[in-house]
């Protein structure tokens, strides 16, 4: 009985590196950084337009919270999705990276993502005639 509920789990867990590879490829990050604990956490940081020290804070509930909203509207979901995200993850966070769920930026501001993508402008640079 023990090896079938270890089978599960490890099952359960597999699946679970999946969905969080296919969520962070989803945003443009590499997907193997889902599973490397701390990195992982500092990249979805970045998913979510929030600097890295947040990684300190995260320990507060609240922030935690916070910071699954910032997720949800980072791909264009509301709070009725972060709830879902929240008590019923195991079913919305695999509808997030296999749904039809776009990446549209930090926090869902497609304004301040687009203009992150731009390349920087070059003082030194000559004008073209």
């Amino acid at each position: 009985m023990i090896v079938i509920a270890i089978l599960f789990y490890l099952a359960f867990l597999g699946f679970y590196i999946y969905v969080g590879w296919k969520v962070f490829e989803k945003a443009g990050q590499p997907g193997w950084a889902s599973i490397i604990p701390i990195y992982g956490t500092i990249v979805m940081l970045k998913i979510i337009g929030k600097p890295w020290w947040w990684i300190f804070i995260l320990w507060f509930p609240v922030f935690g919270i916070w910071a699954t909203n910032l997720l949800s509207k980072s791909f264009g979901k509301d709070v009725g999705y972060t709830l879902g995200l929240l008590f019923l993850g195991f079913i919305f966070f695999p509808m997030l990276a296999f749904g039809d769920a776009k990446y549209i930026g930090p926090a869902g501001d497609p304004a301040a993502f687009a203009a992150a993508q731009q390349p920087h402008f070059d003082f030194d640079a000559k004008p073209a005639m």
